[in-house]
């Protein structure tokens, strides 16, 4: 009977101390419970699974529990078991106060309209949980094993279904490959680029910073395109001899908004022909428009010249942590040797129930309900500077979760200050500046997808008031 014994309760970790059994459980419990690492309100093992799992007598655990609840360290009641007593366990220390700083005394902020991220409140739970029971049901048993380093076929093909229908993308599973977020995508391109010696891969002269110091860190150089009211000057990659790829977001500039002109683009795929170099294209909020045609993906002018980038972490929330990839043939091997022998970045379950929530319809009726919030929220930004500050020129509205507010020349820092004042987050343009570009705007970068709605109309008069 005693092994069975074993199998019900919860699992505690004793070291039995001191010269006796029933007085080394005591120690052990005493000062696990002094030391936190049982935390007021645990619940123990009952005596009966304790004893079995230290092999000791029952009665010497239930004797070692009746004294520490005659001490005061644990409680027991019927039905609710023995647990550690609130009062038991010792407040942490504190550590000496130190000297207020400038930086700690600031106030939190009430509002956020930082860009980057999408209204997590709006992730359609319910939709996701049953397509995570479909999933579960019909996922063979090899999905739990250590799985492709390339990603679960179902998810590979549902990925490339839907992009081909929906963003252009000229895409076949076997050219597919999952990956845990964008910036995990990069890393490995990264790595395969510096592996066939590349040494340069060319960025926009706006753009987040994180994605430029880790091709730093993989020992790229980044030298900057030029930028005007077209995009990046791609025309200017026949000055950069050492550059193997570059980085674009051509549907929707991050975070100018400006979509990446025809001609351009043209000639960002004819310097890739060329040259024999690669095209970096981060399609990272490519589904949502609203005043335009949907820009195709760049990948669809030239598959083999053009690596796809895209993620579900604006169309749905970043912490899925699932990304996909669609190379080149002759990067498929190498991408996926970067990744490892097994798939360790993305979970089995979390692809299965992605690709379930793709083929399902699912995905698309969130992306749509979505696409008309982000719109309402982005009309009524616009009509709220357009009464108050109607100065203020909003630019970059057309597509994405985020507006650009242009500045008069000097006072980006000033109004980013007056907003903290307001107990408004905001991020200024000069942020996501290259170090080498020049200056050439002030503006505000505005994401509008994250408040609230109890927290929206607090941030937009926040906003108003710290506009000149």
């Amino acid at each position: 009977m005693t092994d069975s014994w074993a199998t019900y309760g919860v699992d505690l970790h004793v070291e039995l101390r001191g010269p006796g059994l029933r007085t080394g459980l005591i120690n052990a419990l005493r000062e696990a419970v002094r030391t936190g690492r049982l935390p007021a309100g645990s619940r123990l093992p009952s005596s009966r699974s304790l004893a079995a799992d230290l092999g000791v007598a029952r009665n010497t655990v239930a004797d070692a529990y009746a004294e520490l609840v005659a001490e005061g360290w644990l409680t027991a009641r019927q039905g609710s078991g023995t647990r550690v007593a609130r009062r038991a366990v010792a407040a942490p220390r504190r550590a000496a106060p130190a000297a207020v700083t400038r930086h700690s005394a600031r106030r939190e902020p009430a509002y956020s309209l930082m860009p980057g991220s999408p209204d997590l409140a709006s992730f359609p739970r319910a939709e996701w949980l049953k397509a995570a029971r479909r999933a579960l049901t019909a996922a063979p048993h090899e999905a739990f094993g250590y799985g492709d380093p390339r990603g679960r076929v179902e998810l590979r093909t549902a990925v490339a279904e839907y992009l081909a229908r929906a963003r252009g993308v000229r895409a076949t599973p076997d050219r597919v490959v999952i990956c845990s977020g964008f910036v995990h995508g990069l890393m490995l391109v990264a790595k395969v680029l510096r592996r066939r010696r590349v040494r340069e891969v060319a960025v926009e002269s706006y753009g987040l910073h994180v994605h430029r110091d880790l091709l730093t860190e993989a020992g790229l150089r980044t030298p900057a395109l030029g930028f005007d009211g077209l995009g990046p000057r791609t025309g200017e990659l026949a000055e950069l001899p050492g550059a193997g790829a570059v980085l674009l977001t051509p549907a929707h500039q991050f975070p100018t908004g400006v979509a990446l002109h025809p001609d351009r683009r043209a000639a960002a795929v004819d310097w890739a022909r060329g040259t024999g170099g690669l095209i970096l294209e981060d399609d990272y909020d490519g589904e949502f428009r609203y005043d335009r045609q949907p820009v195709g993906a760049l990948q669809g002018l030239d598959p083999e010249r053009v690596v796809y980038l895209g993620t579900a972490s604006k169309s749905l929330a970043p912490g899925l942590r699932l990304a996909w990839m669609v190379l080149p043939e002759t990067l498929v091997e190498e991408v996926a040797a970067a990744k490892g022998m097994v798939d360790w970045a993305s979970g089995a379950l979390d692809q299965l129930t992605l690709a379930e929530f793709i083929t399902s319809g699912a995905y698309d009726r969130h992306v749509r309900s979505m696409r008309l919030r982000y719109r309402r929220r982005r009309d009524q930004l616009v009509a709220a500077l357009t009464e108050r500050t109607p100065d203020v020129r909003v630019t970059g509205i057309a597509a994405g979760l985020h507006a650009v507010l242009e500045l008069p020349t000097g006072t980006e820092r000033s109004v980013v200050q007056a907003a903290a004042w307001h107990g408004l987050a905001l991020a200024g343009v000069g942020g996501f500046r290259h170090p080498s570009a020049e200056r050439d705007r002030d503006a505000l970068v505005v994401g509008y997808a994250t408040p609230p709605d109890s927290g929206w109309a607090g941030a937009l008069d926040a906003l108003c008031r710290a506009l000149p």
